[in-house]
């Protein structure tokens, strides 16, 4: 709640106080005025608020306006990593926030189609959108092709796409490109001929017909300009005139042509003074000055692949050709408009298969849409080229249709089907958010159930400040609560997995507790209850009493692991003579503080100790027994851990780091055997609450990337980061790519990079080793050309091979 302090004086004696309610805001742990009765709130808790103090109360007595909301993911207790989608693409669903702010924030990447409308049809070939009349403001039709016809699709009164004809069009080829021109008019070109048509009455006006023997392969326009190939390499080029069409150049190429644009990017938004086109045979993207085809680049793009879609866009103002390839890779060149010359290529792969380029408006600004087997959307943002994968399986054919009934869509052509959808926001990351007004503190998903299971905790201002925990349990796709299960006084979820037991089919949600008694300095009871979901309730099956509070669950080879206080307990899931289930203990392993956060990958045990930093713990089948098999005698007040690999151990600490430790098992003896070896170090910054593996990124199968692993962290302040294991030699690379940028980046206020990342805490402060600034190594691409050479020079690679290598690290996250 936001009060105003009223203090009442006469002259220098305060003769009253007066608290007035204003209203409710985020919970606030900063509030600045800044002029004309807007305040900002800064929130923890919360998102951050812009509100303004109206004079007047609204109808629920508020006199507080929210004008602007800052999102904040903070803290970020728990998270778990999901393909929702079922895409292949991870998405992140953390609990943030706290008290009446806590939420659920579902965290991914790329965009989403959501989709309006969507229609079988098989074979298209292409799509294309055209306006009534050059005056209208929407598309009314939509234009589609097929190998041997072409058909014409309006909106009717009922918002259904329904077959029309436009009487000038041949609709029995397949049409190879259409387009809104002037003089309220339309051109179709197929194989045979360029027609123009008048867009009111629909009726052909006139028509170039291809030279016999010969027939048209590709074309492009501009609304005063065509430009088409025929076989042979025949290159045509063609001004639009009222009803008429005059041919005004027409050269010979000595190779075939695969592909050709002429979208303007000059000042005439009608005319093109260029033409892109791409070659068969000598793989060249070769522009041509118009109208008289004069050759004035020609850049070869090595290598065997065809050009299979070029393109001229303007992205905030800068003039670039894209030139894709029909093995999924993509150039992009920075074009001068005035003599043709392109500079500064760089290549990227969006895929494995040929990819068609097309532009299309959203929020005012032009973005291309590259549609392949991995479709993508390409924009720019401080006036850098940035490719964010599109939410949607294999996309052959993609146009714009800004039609009346679904304003700013895309028409999209997929095997078999389609769709119409509108775009979300261009943007990196995408957050929705489920408010909860409680505070979730743990989070588990169950595929075969589609929910979510959360411990939450609803707090219920009183005099003794009460709070009351529950088990709630949500739909994975509209995350509406369906079912809850409240928990004892004082007992809090401490813990939550989805797990399966040995000889049982089913799967559960296991959750620990621990009772917080205040009179008790540390719980000395807790529970492990196992929840079946049965026709969206929550089935009570089994509870086990403990002697402490269960700060962690883990699935163990068919069995439940469970961190009990200082303890860890191993318990197995057995059938009782009445047919039903119990959990019961096989056995332990004592000696810890505090063990609350494990971790087990195979018959391997990691345990993150409060005080102990990390012990590897073995589980011996045979002798039913859990044993100690070495630990990091270091002393870390751990907050998070994980196993990256067999060996490697990652752990999080109270002090802001992050280390690794390797386990020897290859040493000459026990006592080397008992340690675990530190063998990365490095300052982070943030406080991790939690570990897991994951990305949040579709993985390329052919890309070098998708070999690598990576674990997402959430922290205290609301980051989301990612750790990549990187193979030896790319680590070196990088490593010495980072010790050259950090001579040219200086930090804000001179401050020393490597002082800051270097591992520090109560007792000790050591350079950081083994882990690299990914942050400071993707800065590179921001640098300037001349800075960038100046690297290049140092490292003696070219900028080119380093702009790829760094780009290729931005598709880790």
């Amino acid at each position: 709640m936001l009060h105003l302090l009223v203090i009442t004086h006469e002259k220098d004696r305060v003769t009253g106080l007066k608290v007035e309610r204003l209203g409710e805001t985020s919970a606030a742990s900063t509030i600045s005025y800044l002029d004309n009765a807007v305040v900002y709130v800064g929130s923890s808790y919360g998102d951050s608020q812009l509100i303004k103090l109206n004079l007047q109360p609204d109808s629920k007595g508020s006199y507080v306006e929210v004008l602007e909301s800052f999102v904040n993911l903070g803290p970020i207790v728990d998270f778990c990593v999901v393909d929702l989608e079922r895409q292949g693409q991870g998405q992140v669903v953390t609990c943030s926030g706290a008290f009446k702010d806590g939420t659920l924030r579902i965290v991914r990447n790329g965009i989403g189609i959501n989709e309006q409308a969507s229609a079988e049809l098989p074979g298209i070939k292409g799509m294309w959108s055209l306006r009534a009349s050059s005056k209208d403001v929407y598309d009314t039709f939509l234009v589609v092709t097929f190998i041997s016809e072409t058909r014409i699709l309006a909106i009717n009164a009922e918002d259904e796409l329904e077959e029309t004809e436009i009487e000038g069009f041949d609709s029995d080829a397949q049409t190879l490109f259409c387009q809104n021109v002037l003089h309220d008019q339309l051109i179709q070109v197929t194989a045979s001929s360029l027609r123009l048509v008048d867009a009111i009455s629909r009726r052909q006006l006139n028509e170039w017909r291809a030279p016999p023997g010969l027939s048209i392969n590709v074309a492009a326009a501009s609304s005063s300009q065509v430009l088409l190939a025929t076989g042979g390499g025949h290159l045509v080029y063609i001004e639009i005139g009222q009803r008429e069409l005059i041919e005004v150049k027409h050269v010979k190429l000595e190779y075939e042509i695969s592909c050709l644009d002429i979208n303007p990017v000059g000042e005439d938004p009608d005319r093109s003074y260029l033409a892109v086109v791409g070659m068969w045979t000598d793989i060249t993207a070769r522009i041509f000055s118009l109208p008289n085809l004069e050759l004035l680049t020609k850049h070869s793009l090595g290598g065997e692949i065809i050009p299979r879609s070029v393109l001229f866009c303007t992205f905030e103002g800068i003039p670039y050709l894209l030139c894709a390839l029909g093995d999924g890779h993509l150039f992009n060149f920075i074009l001068d408009v005035n003599t043709g010359q392109l500079s500064d290529r760089k290549k990227v792969s969006l895929g494995t298969q040929p990819i068609t380029l097309r532009t299309f408006r959203s929020k005012n600004a032009t973005h291309v849409f590259a549609a392949s087997d991995r479709p993508t959307v390409i924009y720019s943002s401080n006036r850098k080229l940035l490719y964010s994968n599109v939410n949607l399986k294999e996309v052959n054919y993609m146009c714009p249709f800004n039609s009346a009934s679904f304003p700013d869509s895309l028409a999209i052509g997929k095997e078999g089907e389609l769709t119409i959808g509108t775009i979300d926001d261009i943007q990196k990351l995408h957050i929705r958010t489920v408010p909860l007004n409680e505070h979730a503190r743990r989070i588990a998903h169950q595929e075969a159930t589609r929910t979510f299971a959360i411990c939450s905790a609803k707090y219920i201002p009183t005099v003794e400040d009460m709070e009351t925990h529950f088990v709630r349990l949500l739909d994975d796709q509209t995350f509406e609560n369906i079912a809850s299960f409240q928990l004892d006084a004082y007992e809090n979820g401490c813990s939550i997995i989805s797990c399966s037991f040995t000889d049982d089919n089913n799967v559960y949600y296991c959750v620990g507790t621990g009772y917080a008694i205040p009179e008790e300095s540390e719980p000395n009871k807790g529970r492990i209850l196992v929840f079946l979901v049965e026709d969206g309730k929550l089935q009570l099956v089994a509870e086990k009493e403990t002697k402490g509070a269960v700060y962690n669950l883990n699935a163990f080879n068919g069995k439940l692991l469970a961190a009990i206080n200082h303890k860890i307990h191993l318990y197995k899931w057995t059938l009782r003579d009445d047919g039903t289930r119990e959990l019961q203990s096989e056995c332990g392993h004592h000696g810890h503080i505090l063990a609350l956060f494990v971790q087990s990958r195979g018959d391997f045990i990691v345990m993150g100790d409060l005080m102990k930093s990390i012990s590897l713990l073995i589980y011996k089948p045979e002798e039913g027994a859990i044993e100690e098999c070495a630990r990091d005698y270091n002393a870390n007040w751990m907050s998070a851990v994980e196993i990256l690999d067999d060996d490697i151990y990652l752990g999080a600490e109270n002090s802001f780091n992050l280390f690794t430790v390797r386990k020897n098992s290859d040493a000459a003896t026990d006592e080397e055997r008992s340690k675990l070896e530190v063998v990365g170090e490095y300052h982070l910054g943030e406080f991790v609450n939690r570990f897991r593996h994951g990305s949040l990124v579709m993985r390329l199968p052919d890309s070098e990337t998708s070999q690598i692993p990576t674990v997402i962290f959430g922290t205290v302040n609301g980051v989301i980061g990612v750790i990549a294991s990187l193979p030896q030699e790319q680590y070196m690379f990088l490593h010495k790519l980072q010790q050259n940028l950090v001579k040219v980046i200086k930090g804000v206020g001179g401050l020393s990079h490597e002082q800051w990342r270097s591992f520090s805490n109560e007792r000790k402060t050591v350079d950081a080793k083994n882990f690299l600034d990914g942050d400071l190594i993707e800065s590179f691409l921001d640098l300037s050309r001349s800075r960038m050479e100046e690297i290049s020079t140092a490292m003696s690679v070219p900028v080119e091979e380093l702009c790829k290598r760094v780009e290729e690290l931005t598709r880790l996250h």
